[in-house]
């Protein structure tokens, strides 16, 4: 572990090449997270990268990896919040226990499982084997905002 006052979690960040972004603001009428008896509970954070938000049907308007991007982003939100849900403290993250992930795409588009990989391998590359998960990977007709991915999760906090 480097000794940089900084947590296990938030130096497997700094090794990815993983800069958080501040936490993106609800759009309707809700909270992005809610904490309640060591669970935190985030709503569904779209596919917004560093570019902006990431829209489009898989099966016409995004390929595949660039699907898997999408997901990605959405993780890198949920991190987001998950770290501002336990104050700043990635280290109080004890596991993430389940993701729920929506694809916009076509009618006969059936990758959505390796999509969500996005978001399911950089959990479990930032969190190791606290990383792995369940999950529902399914696809959906639309998106908020035209969105490519969205996902939400139920992570155990300290």
């Amino acid at each position: 572990m480097k000794d940089n006052g900084m947590s296990d979690i938030e130096n497997k960040l700094a090794d990815l090449g993983i800069i958080l972004p501040e936490p993106v603001a609800p759009v309707a009428n809700y909270v992005p997270y809610v904490v309640s008896r060591g669970t935190v509970y985030i709503s569904g954070q779209v596919s917004i990268g560093p570019d902006g938000l990431i829209t489009g049907k898989l099966g016409r308007d995004v390929d595949l990896e660039g699907g898997i991007e999408a997901a990605h982003a959405c993780g890198v939100n949920l991190i987001a919040q998950l770290k501002a849900a336990c104050d700043g403290d990635l280290g109080r993250v004890k596991r993430v226990v389940k993701l729920g992930a929506f694809v916009n795409c076509t009618d006969d588009f059936s990758d959505q499982p390796k999509v969500v990989n996005g978001t399911s391998d950089l959990m479990v590359a930032v969190f190791g084997d606290a990383g792995r998960h369940a999950r529902a990977a399914v696809g959906a007709p639309c998106l908020p905002m035209n969105a490519a991915v969205e996902v939400d999760g139920v992570f155990e906090i300290a």
